[in-house]
């Protein structure tokens, strides 16, 4: 009987007339592992794994089972085992490929399950005739128990389809993980690209905000004082060029950022004269701290323009920055008050795009407030996260 086997199953034949099992035979299957990766693609390979590892871990644990409840398995287990093993991958791979020519990769629409459906039902019931007809037609079955191709074919069909069904949930689960995670990943990718859109708008308004009112402070200063002018070109080009190579950056140190803020004070103390004074209390040990370019001095600005430019005396800008609770804290104090009707948010930009900016770029580790004093002054704090913090 065992010379009526085809060429596919004497590769399990010694000379000895004995079957080896077929995963104890390792040159074949590392021949087939090899044959298998060789004829994928690249982005195929860990399919090609899976499939062949998959199956043979089956066969492996039938293998294990075998010998629990039988010390001396059936000679004919092995190569039913095989036929079982190269069908189940040759058809699973089949139903992979009807998979993907009917586009029923996930996600696919509610309305095409039933397509699935059927699909899964054809795979299995080819797969059980197919190996019943092998096993009838090599003869691999005991003559003494011998049952019907039809009989065989409703045992296959019974015990084969959860094998096959344990296939198809495998190769869902782990497509909807994979879609899951590209689905992050594109989210996150979206989320970042946005957040890079809205910082480049929100600088985009800051620079023609400043050099609106910076224009508007030398135009003042043509005619009264042409010398005074000129200086103020200089100090007007110095800052834009400041600004230009900060803007290009998320952060700034408090340094460089301090270095805008003194030009453009220079730049409006031409203007007002004697009517501003400022005062700095800045601790050395903050320097090095990340801000957000330009933020500093939109602040600074909006001080002299709602407070300052509003009194008749003039008054003092003063620039604070030290460490407070675990922060970067960042102050500027002017001279003036706040109306209790006015709208904060909307009373200019700089306020708007403090807020925006610190949103964008720090989340929740990061606050803003403006608010009238005791002592007849408005006071504009931010807090910032220390560096290496802000993630």
């Amino acid at each position: 009987q065992n010379q009526r086997f085809t060429p596919l199953f004497t590769l399990f034949y010694t000379n000895q007339g004995l079957f080896l099992p077929f995963f104890l035979n390792l040159p074949l299957l590392g021949h087939l592992i090899f044959n298998f990766v060789a004829m994928s693609r690249r982005n195929n390979r860990v399919y090609w794994w899976c499939q062949v590892g998959g199956w043979f871990s089956y066969g492996l644990t039938m293998i294990f089972f075998a010998f629990i409840f039988d010390s001396k398995p059936n000679p004919i287990f092995y190569p039913r085992l095989g036929i079982t093993i190269v069908s189940g991958i040759l058809f699973t791979h089949l139903f992979r490929s009807l998979i993907i020519g009917f586009k029923l990769r996930p996600p696919f629409p509610f309305q095409k399950w039933w397509l699935l459906v059927i699909l899964f039902f054809s795979v299995v019931v080819f797969y059980s005739l197919t190996n019943s007809a092998l096993v009838e037609w090599v003869g691999l079955y005991d003559p003494k128990i011998k049952f019907s191709v039809s009989t065989r074919f409703f045992s296959n069909l019974i015990f084969d389809s959860p094998m096959i069904f344990i296939w198809v949930s495998i190769y869902y689960v782990w497509h909807y993980v994979q879609l899951g995670r590209m689905n992050e990943i594109q989210k996150v990718r979206l989320e970042t690209l946005v957040k890079e859109l809205e910082l480049k708008t929100i600088k985009a308004h800051i620079n023609p905000h400043f050099i609106f009112n910076a224009l508007n402070s030398i135009r003042a200063l043509v005619d009264e004082n042409p010398e005074r002018a000129r200086t103020a070109i200089t100090e007007l080009s110095n800052i834009l060029r400041s600004s230009m190579q900060a803007e290009k950056l998320e952060t700034v140190t408090l340094e460089k950022e301090l270095s805008i803020v003194k030009d453009y004070l220079a730049l409006e103390t031409i203007r007002f004269e004697s009517r501003l004074r400022v005062v700095y209390h800045i601790d050395e040990d903050t320097l090095d701290q990340p801000v957000p370019p330009m933020m500093l001095q939109t602040l600074v600005e909006n001080a002299i323009k709602h407070g300052i430019g509003k009194q008749r005396e003039g008054g003092v800008v003063e620039i604070w920055s030290d460490f407070k609770n675990e922060h970067h804290q960042l102050m500027i104090k002017n001279t003036g008050a706040i109306e209790e009707d006015l709208d904060i948010d909307n009373s200019g930009f700089g306020i708007s795009s403090t807020k925006n900016r610190l949103a964008l770029l720090f989340g929740d580790k990061a606050n803003f407030f403006i608010q009238n004093t005791k002592d007849h002054m408005v006071e504009a704090v931010v807090r910032l996260p220390l560096a290496g913090n802000n993630k």
